[in-house]
């Protein structure tokens, strides 16, 4: 995995979408260290927007009852805030100071989104990414109810299809996301899929 060391004083939201587009993506040690480094993994997490996304049949039976109301964007910070937070089964996150100001400064640019899973007007799943081009760049989800984040997943999905999105990024495959069909791709590959992302007019979430 390559990375390199970068000062917050360098970070611009500008930087941050010309490195997604060349297929970086940054990340910290901690939430605690100030400072980013950029990944580009030889092996990349990607989601099918088509056949090969796969929801199964007690999620979908789940999802049917509408436990949840969905909201797109209706309270990005609150999304990465959750996201940032420890939690038993998570004790420590990668989301730290600097990254949480870019990417609300990139949704202030519209090129940064948040699915939100709400009871009544409790916030209790979420997940956020970055927009460009046709690909959409996940980055990373919460959950505070059983399958609050899955539904959103699955919102996302279909938004995505719906605005004729090409490439969904997940940048890791986790044993969560191979329930849903992620695969690993090698990076040439995956830079393959991102270069025809990058060509198509940017589509709006």
């Amino acid at each position: 995995m390559a990375r390199r060391r970068s000062g917050r004083e360098e970070l611009t939201p500008d930087i941050l979408l010309r490195a997604y587009s060349i297929g970086l993506f940054p990340m910290a040690e901690s939430a605690d260290d100030p400072e980013i480094f950029w990944v580009s993994p030889e092996l990349r997490g990607i989601l099918p927007l088509d056949d090969g996304f796969h929801v199964s049949h007690s999620l979908a039976k789940f999802i049917r009852k509408r436990p949840f109301e969905i909201r797109f964007d209706h309270d990005f910070p609150a999304v990465m805030r959750a996201c940032a937070e420890a939690t038993p089964e998570r004790p420590s996150t990668w989301i730290n100071s600097t990254i949480y100001e870019l990417y609300c400064a990139l949704h202030r640019y519209g090129h940064a989104h948040s699915v939100e899973a709400y009871e009544g007007d409790e916030l209790v799943g979420g997940l956020y990414g970055v927009s460009l081009g046709s690909a959409f760049f996940g980055e990373s989800m919460f959950s505070r109810r059983t399958n609050a984040s899955k539904v959103c997943l699955v919102a996302l999905v279909e938004r995505l299809r719906e605005r004729g999105f090409t490439l969904l990024d997940t940048q890791f495959t986790t044993e969560h996301l191979n329930t849903f069909g992620a695969v690993d791709i090698p990076k040439n590959e995956y830079l393959a899929l991102l270069e025809q992302a990058m060509t198509s007019p940017h589509i709006d979430f």
